[in-house]
């Protein structure tokens, strides 16, 4: 499932380059190694990739600037930012006292812009420090397949197809025509593999150096074919161009896998990828880096018109292995091969008697806009993309047939087709442009086959999915082993050809399963601490290890279908459990419990303030039948703290639901549910020793079609170091799919005060100063969200706003900083090798971890499966450290964000994702909540939309109160 709340980060693409940038100290060459020659960690420097460089010892707090980082400076200097880094201390001035533009250091010459960095080649992760060693050892299977190449003369040709198509499916159709016509004469009988843009790849060189060819193609896709009739079929001509561009080194690679050189050949990488998409991407419906086809496994109706095809994942990667194909099984939502006005009927239920009012053609119109139909009558059709509906009724609709006079659609069908049209009430479909309309009745088209339904699925639909698609790890296994055999990638005339060969088993890899934590409660004796076993536990007998205060509280029931006593038993329910795990919670409302009906909301809520007096520090809600802007106006209106409920939930009573509700509770009133006995005892390395921050960071982005929607990024930090168990939050809305956080660091020029520095980073480091009264030594940062081919960009300017934010508040204040990428979208998946080595799901156990075989060959990652099964096969999490000036070993890591799991606030259950990253989603998830219904429905007319139109919609900012506590949990 995407953690997106709103549409997350498309999937890997290892065929982009990762951007970088030639003058930067957070850089390197795909798989560099880390260099020694650093500030006394082993933090990656921007030198030549051959060469070592010894750097400047590090700078104390409070000693002057380091010099700017000339721009004309060699690629074998080290910028001020990688060595200006202090020692580890604690007795440094408070944190956000006034500062101008003199107390700032130049760290770097770079100017805030998201820009694509100019070099890949300049840009270095760090180095992996070593393997770990802590936990039970075992082995796991990965699905993981590899890949042997033989040594052979590959060549890259650059394509152009002339007049160029943006179709892949049909620049594949030209390059199949190109192959078949001119195999033998002209291309020497060499079989190339084209990635259906601009690449083509042979096995050997072609008989020249540069060629056009004349390439005829039936478009029978775009006007048409008649079956049983004399209508000649049209014919396209398309030039294309083959020209001689570069030749992939298969030796490079091979030397980069054995750890022998340092960069990623990534463009042979790429050649070798192609080859084996070839022959599925002619077969299959191509998504993203996926394969979906009837032919691939049973489909199934998920409701309103939509259906899932099953199909498989695939991506080649360098690993220690060797080269590994990654092969996953997967399903995708489909529209359904029917008519339009079937799909319109499951899909809306409306009533075709009568015309639709406005907005149900709005609906229509977004719904059916950009998909492709056939209009089918008799024995002709034709296939064309919609562009929009009309205003009036298939009814009155006409089209100029001259000048000077206008024919009925219903009779232009009649007249000319002897179609009796029969859906009269309903628009028509438009097709065209807004110069040349072509309108289309509903019930002759039919929604052509193999379209992916990109709009968010609805609850039942993801219900439907989920149930179908849902396996155990062992039928997954099964399935995958299948798609394996069913590829027969070694019969693939493709992988022939290049002499590429993909062993059908899966991967085995060493692993090991971590020891969870001793997690502290209140008090002392036998219940005032656990060691959870199989990722969980349970509160019985336990104590909230600091209980919040809830003096003043009281409840406002929204729903309508509660019997009239409810509210009052469900609020007794919730304030007895409170009080039994450990808070300080009055037993008595503040203001009397109260029930109001959904359209009277806002006003029930403004009144309960006012009648406070500003002193609500709790407001139960069991919420309305419909979702209504409860959030929004809570927490950045009025400035209160609520806690939501369902009433199907609430009417239910249930122990374990009060239970829950109690832990939520007490971390929105201050308080701590548990918290690491290492963190009380101070035996966490590189973190308890000295005053650490931990960052989360994650931005979510609006759902496919939202195109004015602003992209929302979140921070949370860490507030009660050495516990680090309380994170609070800052949310910003910035440009639509914009990855890089904007707001991390920010400075605006004031006339009279000089330059004001602001942003996120800074505002969090100075409220970690307020709680705990002391500056962070170190910044631990994970960052959710972010694909490969990002890697680069995000941490060149994220990395470069933490370095300014913290220089603003302090002359040479620069914290060591771990920059981690914590990844849930990817395929990989273990199966255990031992039955008897499994949870109750039949998953691999919690807290196992792979950083061997299947991992980078030179960069330090891991994967963490930190939480046991529920259902389906458990998604191990992937951590990708980019930058790491703490020097973590790998046990260090590895063990400190596996007993992070262990510390989630809302269950009693180790978690998948580290909480920071998660906390960080569910308070960018909050955020968009604040914005829904601000981007209204807009019908642009026919042939026209809101695409790329930046819409800018901003987010109102969360009460500092609120923003206190933990109000996203």
């Amino acid at each position: 499932m995407s953690r997106r709340g709103g549409g997350r980060q498309p999937e890997t693409r290892r065929d982009q380059p990762s951007p970088a940038s030639s003058q930067s100290a957070y850089g390197r060459g795909r798989g560099g190694g880390r260099s020694r020659g650093g500030p006394g960690r082993g933090g990656p420097t921007n030198v030549p990739v051959s060469t070592h460089a010894t750097a400047p010892a590090p700078a104390s707090y409070g000693s002057p600037a380091p010099a700017p980082a000339s721009s004309s400076s060699s690629a074998s200097s080290v910028p001020p930012a990688a060595v200006s880094t202090p020692p580890v201390t604690t007795d440094a001035p408070s944190l956000g006292s006034a500062s101008t533009s003199k107390d700032v250091p130049e760290i770097e010459k770079l100017s805030l812009q998201p820009s694509a960095p100019s070099s890949t080649k300049a840009v270095r992760f760090c180095d992996r420090p070593g393997f770990g060693r802590i936990g039970r050892k075992l082995h796991v299977r990965a699905n993981h397949f590899l890949v042997d190449v033989a040594n052979g003369d590959f060549h890259h040709y650059d394509v152009s197809i002339t007049p160029e198509i943006t179709s892949k499916k049909i620049n594949r159709m030209v390059m199949s025509q190109l192959t078949q016509l001119y195999l033998e004469s002209h291309l020497g009988k060499r079989i190339p593999a084209y990635d259906g843009r601009k690449s083509l790849y042979t096995a050997g060189p072609l008989p020249f150096s540069s060629k056009e060819f004349v390439v005829k193609l039936v478009d029978d896709e775009e006007h048409g074919k008649s079956s049983g009739s004399a209508r000649k079929k049209r014919e396209r001509e398309f030039k294309v161009t083959i020209r001689f561009a570069s030749k992939p080194d298969l030796h490079s690679l091979h030397q980069f896998i054995k750890r022998l050189h340092l960069e990623s050949p990534q463009e042979t990488i790429q050649a070798l990828d192609v080859v084996l998409r070839a022959s599925p991407s002619e077969k299959y419906t191509v998504v993203g880096r996926s394969f979906f086809s009837p032919t691939l496994g049973p489909t199934g109706e998920l409701g309103d018109g939509i259906e899932y095809w099953r199909g498989y994942h695939q991506s080649l990667r360098p690993t220690q292995m060797g080269l590994s194909l990654n092969i996953d099984v997967s399903a995708r939502s489909f529209y359904e091969n029917i008519f339009v006005t079937d799909f319109v009927a499951k899909h809306f239920r409306f009533n075709f008697s009568r015309p639709l009012s406005d907005q149900d053609r709005v609906k229509v119109k977004r719904a059916l806009k950009g998909i492709k139909v056939e209009l089918t009558h008799g024995q002709y059709t034709k296939s064309y993309k919609v562009t929009g509906v009309t205003k009036e009724p298939l009814s009155q609709l006409t089209f100029p047939v001259d000048d000077t006079t206008q024919m009925y659609v219903v009779q232009y069908f009649r007249e000319k087709y002897n179609v009796v049209l029969e859906c009269l009430a309903l628009p028509a479909l438009q097709a065209g442009n807004d110069t040349k309309q072509i309108y289309l009745p509903m019930e002759l088209c039919k929604i052509s086959a193999g379209q992916r339904y990109s709009k968010r699925l609805n609850e039942r639909q993801v219900s439907n999915l989920l149930r179908a698609t849902c396996q155990r790890p062992n039928e997954r296994e099964r399935d995958i082993r299948g798609m394996v055999r069913q590829n027969n990638f070694n019969g693939d005339k493709h992988a022939h050809e290049f002499r590429i060969q993909v062993r059908e088993e899966l991967s085995l890899c060493e692993a090991r399963v971590l020891p969870p934590p001793m997690l502290k409660y209140y008090g002392t004796g036998k219940e005032s601490s656990i060691e959870p076993s199989t990722g969980q536990w349970n509160m019985i007998n336990k104590r909230m290890i600091n209980g919040g205060t809830v003096e003043y509280w009281t409840c406002l029931n929204f729903s309508t279908r509660l019997d009239r006593n409810l509210p009052s038993q469900f609020c007794n329910g919730v304030v007895e459990m409170c009080i039994n795990k450990g808070m300080d919670f009055n037993p008595k409302p503040f203001l009397p419990i109260r029930s109001a009906t959904p359209n009277q909301l806002e006003k029930a809520l403004v009144d309960v303030h006012k009648q406070s007096q500003g002193k609500l520090q709790l407001l139960i809600i069991i919420l309305p039948d419909v979702k209504g802007r409860i959030k929004r106006i809570c927490e950045t209106e009025l400035g209160i703290v609520t806690q939501c409920s369902q009433p199907k939930e609430a009417s239910k009573l249930s122990k374990q639901y009060l239970e829950n509700l109690a832990l939520k509770i007490n971390v929105k009133v201050g308080g701590r549910n548990t918290v690491l006995q290492d963190a009380i005892n101070r035996r966490i390395p590189l973190v308890t020793d000295h005053p650490t921050i931990i960052f989360g960071a994650d931005v979510t982005h609006p759902q496919p079609g939202e195109d004015s929607s602003p992209s929302i990024a979140a921070v949370v930090a860490s507030m009660d170091w050495p516990e680090i168990t309380k994170y609070r939050g800052v949310v910003s809305a910035q440009a639509h799919r914009q990855e890089i956080i904007q707001d991390l660091y920010k400075s605006t020029q004031d006339p009279q005060k000089g330059i004001v520095h602001g942003g996120i980073i800074r505002e969090l480091l100075v409220a970690f100063y307020k709680s705990t009264k002391c500056k962070p030594a170190r910044i631990i940062f994970y960052r959710d969200g972010v694909s490969e081919g990002q890697f680069s960009q995000v941490l060149l300017y994220e990395m470069e706003a933490i370095r300014k934010a913290c220089a603003s508040l302090q002359e040479g204040y620069l914290p060591r900083v771990t920059f981690v990428v914590v990844q849930k979208r990817h395929h990989t998946r273990f199966f255990p090798v031992d039955n008897r080595q499994t949870d109750r799901s039949g998953n691999i156990l919690p807290g196992t971890v792979v950083d061997t075989q299947i991992c980078h060959p030179r960069e330090f990652d891991f994967y963490l499966n930190s939480h046991a099964g529920i259902k389906g096969t458990s998604r191990p999490t992937h951590y990708h450290v980019l930058f790491d000036e703490n020097k973590f070993s790998a046990d260090q890591l590895q063990t400190l964000t596996n007993n992070l799991c262990y510390t989630y606030a809302r269950c009693t259950r180790s978690v998948s994702i580290v909480p920071p990253a998660y906390y960080a989603h569910l308070a960018a998830f909050r955020a968009r909540y604040y914005i829904e219904g601000e981007a209204s429905d807009v019908d642009t007319g026919s042939g026209s939309g809101i695409r790329g139109r930046n819409i800018e919609i901003t987010l109102p900012s969360v009460k500092e109160n609120v923003k206190d506590v933990m109000f996203y949990c």
